[in-house]
């Protein structure tokens, strides 16, 4: 089946009434929370007592990581989130919470486990005031196993009360075990009745078979099927077989600079280049924003292909942001807004 290129016109126009249909949306988040915290440091000197390089404290920062970012851009992006996770008795956990609550998220689906910490991403960053900041090391701190038994019985409940008031599910899974067999078979019951669930899976995505979309990207793909993507035709051979083996309606393959492909039981793939510009500022957690972006736009009634192109502009706004970043719904309208009246004149649309 050939690739499908969609090209980007004024025809785009559409996809701003689209964006009018977001807000009212209730959408629970059910994963991995995690805090990515930044320390930034400006380079004073290499010190005498190893290679190393030396940083002058400057500060840092607390932002939302895993599931916790993917609330945080639904939440942007107009919708009412419900999220359902576990965080420790820690400084990361009280920040997180501290987070929702100043967003005004509800966090009566966060359990608080005392012996089990917050998953935490520590980033140092080096940089001088007005200077690109880098990434010189990253420290994981990361909890052994997923939660009790007791904590899961706590989230299944909070899921039988908020799943049948959802307009979707986004499930976020960064590998530290929230997801329980329970939850998911919990969470397939509700996409059976016609709850719309989509999935975004570090390292197991095959585990999350029969929900209505997976948004995994191109090495995750090639490590899920022993296969290497060098071209087009690689990524749609792969997407389809992926398709097939998960058995869901969907399949949105991110590929970086490359933009992003959908796979539709049903219809052709459809390849959509990267909107904006291909000099990527930082993609951590830009799989968050297209996860988010992708399900706002099928519960708001969207076409997949629809759907798509917005996460697709979503995508190409916050990989121009350093770190750990999320969209607003005035920042995506404004982009759409831009390629509508242009016609995507830049060459660089949603699609083309």
């Amino acid at each position: 089946m050939a690739p499908m290129r969609a090209r980007t016109s004024g025809r785009d126009a559409p996809l701003l009434r689209q964006l009018e249909r977001f807000s009212g949306q209730t959408v629970l988040v059910l994963g991995d929370l995690v805090g990515d915290q930044y320390l930034f440091g400006k380079p004073a000197r290499i010190s005498r007592e190893a290679p190393v390089l030396i940083l002058r404290y400057l500060s840092e920062e607390l932002r939302m990581g895993g599931a916790a970012n993917a609330c945080h851009n639904l939440h942007g992006l107009g919708a009412r989130v419900l999220p359902l996770g576990v965080v420790g008795a820690d400084v990361a956990g009280e920040g997180i919470r501290r987070f929702f609550e100043n967003l005004g998220v509800s966090t009566e689906g966060l359990v608080t486990i005392a012996d089990r910490p917050t998953p935490v991403k520590t980033r140092i960053m080096a940089g001088g005031y007005r200077a690109t900041r880098q990434q010189v090391v990253r420290i994981d701190r990361e909890p052994a196993g997923g939660p009790p038994e007791v904590v899961e019985e706590r989230l299944l409940e909070q899921l039988r009360v908020w799943g049948p008031k959802t307009d979707a599910i986004v499930l976020s899974d960064y590998g530290y075990g929230t997801i329980t067999d329970r939850l998911l078979d919990a969470v397939r019951s509700l996409g059976a009745r016609g709850t719309l669930v989509t999935a975004d899976s570090r390292y197991d995505l095959l585990r999350f078979g029969a929900v209505t979309a997976a948004t995994p990207n191109e090495p995750e793909v090639e490590q899920l099927l022993g296969v290497t993507l060098d071209g087009d035709k690689a990524v749609e051979q792969a997407g389809w077989q992926l398709l097939d083996r998960l058995g869901s309606r969907l399949l949105l393959v991110t590929r970086g600079s490359r933009g992003l492909a959908l796979f539709e039981r049903g219809a052709e793939a459809t390849f959509i280049p990267i909107y904006g510009s291909d000099e990527i500022a930082d993609v951590t957690g830009a799989g968050d924003t297209v996860i988010s972006t992708f399900t706002m736009a099928l519960a708001s009634g969207a076409t997949p292909v629809a759907a798509a192109r917005l996460a697709n502009y979503a995508g190409g706004l916050v990989v121009m942001k350093q770190g750990t970043a999320a969209l607003s719904l005035g920042e995506l309208a404004e982009a759409v807004g831009r390629d509508a009246e242009g016609g995507g004149a830049d060459g660089q649309g949603a699609g083309r």
